[in-house]
């Protein structure tokens, strides 16, 4: 019989209006991030009953990434990537985090451009 390797919780592709870019043009014009999130939780903190007390809680990561935004305007989507990083990982259990940041509207030719911060070796 196969065993479970590894614990992870999602986020995918949070859709948030953030004032972020360094460009004169994108100054003070909020602009559409796409956000995910991928955490390997600790086998010792996922949940082994069905029950909202045990659960690995994914409104603290939705919340928080609302309350990270909301804060102040970043220049750089690296500095934002590293701000949510910090918040997801200072989290109990956390052993892997990645965090990704899209912007998909810069370029009508591109699907999008963003940063990928993440724990686990590339």
């Amino acid at each position: 019989m196969v065993g479970v390797a590894s614990h992870r919780i999602i986020l995918e592709d949070l859709a948030v209006d953030v004032d972020i870019g360094f460009h004169p043009l994108e100054v003070g014009i909020p602009q559409r991030l796409l956000i995910g999130v991928e955490v390997t939780l600790d086998p010792a903190t996922f949940p082994t009953e069905d029950s909202a007390a045990a659960a690995w809680d994914y409104d603290v990561i939705h919340r928080g990434i609302h309350a990270v935004v909301a804060r102040r305007r970043f220049n750089l989507q690296e500095t934002l990537a590293s701000e949510i990083f910090a918040m997801i990982a200072a989290r109990p259990g956390v052993l892997a985090l990645t965090v990704s940041i899209r912007k998909p509207d810069v370029y009508p030719d591109v699907r999008a451009v963003g940063v990928v911060l993440s724990s686990r070796p590339a």
